[in-house]
């Protein structure tokens, strides 16, 4: 039985361009429609598993007055007649025939846990309780669909039901964060967009009536073409003067310019009165602005517009911190609206790594007896020779990493590198020193102020290497490099600020990936998935393999690329634990503790699988290469090729 959690979703800024957009198949002079959509706190709880039949039932105690349990054969006549019928479930059993057409899918039992998603209030329960049906199936059956596959199918299973969603509601497929959509003819896309300072937001249903049948109605009538000077206003307000808001919101949202974030909004709305509104008479708000021009709102907010379709419907502030918002929704709430405060939190910046050191480097023995592999020497593309371990941390220090953590084998490993990060050089020394290398030896003093240590006494895997760290970590993410492999970038961003970059847009346990040739398959940990984007770069992991079989990589594991081509992906190294991966090899130690089996390995991959299955890992293909020297063979390559520019 898998555990499902979808939210509902918010429009924050860019509503009416989805439908916009798409006229661009037919007026190649639109541009593209953009909208900011979150989602949000409030959502659908379920535990789905594999049924013979169709069927939903609930003990969420937010709907038990409303709720029946429903069930039905997986049927295609009976599913579409459901989903026709207008009924709470007609979404479900859309989504249901649409996998049972296209995919041949059994049944499905969805059971609801909790519901905090309020119903028909703007906040699109319908596209949550469809993406819940979608994400059911794929898991269950294993249909290997990426978030936007589940987004697309939800969309079009609720297009066999008697709603016309827009393409905005189902981006709650993407979880409880901002995102970007664009909308270019039949073609959609959605960017995650990076929060630098949590947003303390309000929602209100103004409880009053909204048309959006005709709002829509009236819209449409300026499309594709713009025949009146009203219509040519709209097509500016929906197109370069949208795109100009968007540009400034995302801006705002990942500097964590709050105030001028909420001036925005009240920019936006001012818009649309002036160039959208005059367009349908459903689109006259006095309620909204009402409330908008509230001195009581005012003092406790940034900013608010309206939301979605616009009309009286419903509202959104910014608020100006978490006590501003509690004392909004009291007061929205009782002037007789339904408001719900939601957060949308900051993706935590990565400051802190931490790279194992602690292996006796036994397949580089007898150089090992007297030399840690980490202090190997290697050729660089300046002319100078450092030590690996040099390298890997001025590539942590460019990426912006502030500390460093490093799991030596002993205390008196430590002796080691506290000569060569700690200690000045000798006046004779430094004297043979040409002054560029003078000021190097600063540097590396410098580094050495951002580095931790902490021991792996016990030698019980590489996982309980990492777990040493876990004070260090501090319940952030934190960057893992391994200790026996250098990177070399093929563009202007360091490999491991690739990987931070991507991780601060997904927010779940992240690792590098790159490709390898199927003959080596059976040597490395293959991670196989779909491709979340359209250059393939970031993959939605569904199995994590360890040195498989060729004929079993070949039917399981590989991943579809661009020209339609089998690709075979490792991990290339680095990784970005999140706090649950070390409360996971917690119970991964306590469990063989408890067992009183204290060989036995705590293996990191382990630990990463758990972690995948309960909360998804995503893996970030580099623009870049890197050198393992865990063996001679290896090392020979690295030093002959790591100085090539």
């Amino acid at each position: 039985m898998a555990k499902l959690f979808v939210p509902g979703r918010l429009c924050l800024f860019g509503e009416h361009t989805d439908w916009a957009g798409h006229y661009r198949t037919m007026n190649a002079d639109i541009l593209p429609g953009a909208a900011i959509v979150t989602g949000i706190e409030q959502g659908i709880f379920a535990e789905v598993e594999k049924s013979s039949i169709f069927e939903m039932t609930s003990e969420a105690p937010e709907i038990t007055d409303m709720w029946q349990d429903f069930s039905c054969r997986m049927n295609d006549t009976e599913l579409k007649s459901i989903a026709k019928s207008g009924s709470f479930f007609s979404y479900c059993a859309g989504v249901a025939s649409y996998m049972l057409e296209w995919y041949k899918v059994g049944g499905v039992h969805i059971h609801l846990t909790g519901m905090t998603l309020p119903m028909k209030s703007g906040l699109s329960s319908s596209a949550a309780i469809c993406v819940l049906v979608a994400r059911a199936f794929n898991i269950l059956y294993n249909l290997n669909l990426n978030t936007m596959g589940e987004m697309n199918i939800a969309y079009l299973g609720e297009l066999r039901t008697a709603s016309r969603c827009g393409r905005l509601d189902q981006v709650c497929a993407f979880g409880v964060k901002p995102n970007l959509m664009t909308f270019d003819g039949d073609e959609i896309s959605v960017t995650s967009i990076n929060v630098k300072k949590t947003l303390h937001w309000v929602f209100g249903d103004l409880c009053s009536e909204k048309d959006t049948i005709r709002i829509l109605a009236d819209l449409n009538k300026s499309y594709p073409f713009a025949s009146t000077e009203g219509d040519r206003l709209l097509h500016e307000a929906l197109g370069v003067r949208n795109h100009e808001i968007i540009d400034k919101a995302i801006k705002y949202i990942a500097e964590g310019e709050l105030e001028l974030l909420g001036r925005l909004m009240t920019e936006a709305e001012e818009l649309f009165d002036k160039q959208i509104a005059p367009m349908s008479p459903a689109l006259w708000a006095p309620k909204l602005h009402h409330y908008l021009n509230d001195p009581e709102v005012k003092r406790l907010t940034y900013g608010g517009k309206g939301v979605g379709s616009h009309g009286d419907g419903s509202i959104q502030f910014l608020a100006k911190d978490a006590e501003s918002q509690t004392q909004l929704v009291d007061y929205l709430n009782g002037q007789g609206l339904r408001v719900w405060p939601f957060t949308i939190h900051p993706v935590h910046t990565v400051r802190r790594a931490i790279i194992p050191v602690a292996g006796f480097g036994t397949r580089l023995y007898p150089a090992t007896k007297i030399l840690k592999k980490d202090f190997f020497p290697i050729p660089c593309a300046d002319g100078m020779v450092r030590p690996v371990i040099l390298i890997l941390l001025e590539e942590l220090i460019r990426s912006g990493i502030e500390d460093i953590c490093l799991v030596l084998g002993s205390e008196e490993e430590r002796i080691q590198y506290a000569e060569f990060f700690e200690r000045e050089l000798t006046e004779s020394h430094l004297k043979k020193l040409n002054p560029q290398a003078r000021e190097y030896s600063n540097r590396i003093l410098d580094i050495g102020k951002h580095l931790h240590y902490v021991y792996q006494r016990d030698k019980r895997g590489f996982g309980h290497a990492v777990y040493q760290t876990a004070e260090f970590a501090g319940n952030e993410p934190v960057l893992l490099l391994l200790g026996d492999t250098l990177y070399r970038s093929h563009c202007g961003k360091t490999c491991t600020l690739q990987l931070i970059e991507e991780y601060e847009r997904y927010n779940k346990l992240t690792v590098s990936i790159h490709k390898i040739p199927a003959q080596d398959v059976s040597h490395y940990g293959i991670l196989s998935g779909v491709w979340e984007d359209k250059e393939k770069r970031i993959l939605n992991v569904s199995a994590m393999t360890e040195k498989p079989k060729l004929s079993y990589a070949e039917e399981y594991l590989a991943v579809t690329e661009t020209d339609g081509s089998k690709g075979y992906y490792s991990v290339f190294g680095q990784y970005i634990l999140t706090p649950d991966v070390y409360d996971q090899l917690a119970d991964d130690i306590r469990e063989a503790d408890e067992k009183g089996d204290m060989t036995h390995e705590i293996e990191l991959t382990t630990a990463l699988e758990a972690v995948r299955k309960k909360n998804g890992m995503i893996g970030v293909r580099i623009n870049g290469e890197m050198f393992d020297m865990g063996n001679a063979t290896a090392l020979r390559n690295t030093v002959i090729h790591f100085p090539e520019a």
